[in-house]
């Protein structure tokens, strides 16, 4: 069954930002735009190469009111320990959730059961707390952010727009569709 226009599941995890550990839950998530950014495991190859695109580009994200929630298995404590580490997870601002008791990754249908990781899933939450984007990519496969922010502008202004329709390769400004009869057939 598919997560798009789901509702947000309960949950309550530990996370790591910026020198501390708190608590979320899926009531942080509400009233703005989220994107839950699922991968492996920190310590590892690919995954440093996505963190560290986010966090370049976090700005961008909340320029637009956006907030960035990276989620592994791994531990809040294990969560700090790389950050202090890694040059390129030193970057980031955004909230590292712990997952290590697997409920977001199960939540969202992204755990490996048998390697006790997740996938690489990506999320976007509206503020209302429904699921507007739900990709996920096997493990081998980084994700870049530019296509990402792409993407969150095409959801908040459909949003913003109900009746038209964002085309392929639609960035920001450009023309839109409004689905009716007259277009079937003439696109």
């Amino acid at each position: 069954m598919s997560l798009i226009n789901s509702q947000l599941l309960p949950f309550k995890v530990q996370a790591f930002k910026q020198g501390e550990f708190k608590t979320v839950t899926e009531k942080d998530l509400l009233g703005k735009w989220s994107v839950l950014f699922f991968y492996p495991a920190d310590f590892t190859f690919v995954c440093p190469t996505e963190l560290e695109d986010l966090a370049d580009n976090y700005a961008e994200f909340q320029k637009l009111g956006v907030e960035i929630y990276s989620v592994s298995t791994d531990t809040h404590f294990c969560h700090k320990a790389w950050h202090d580490h890694s040059p390129a997870i030193k970057k980031v601002n955004y909230t590292m959730l712990a997952d290590p008791t697997h409920v977001l990754s199960r939540n969202f249908n992204v755990l490996i059961e048998e390697e006790g990781i997740a996938l690489r899933g990506t999320f976007l939450i509206n503020p209302e707390g429904q699921i507007k984007l739900a990709e996920v990519n096997d493990n081998g496969i980084g994700r870049e952010a530019g296509e990402l922010l792409r993407k969150v502008k095409a959801a908040q202004y459909i949003a913003a727009h109900p009746g038209e329709v964002c085309p392929a390769k639609w960035k920001e400004g450009a023309a839109t569709l409004k689905p009716s009869l007259d277009l079937v057939g003439k696109i």
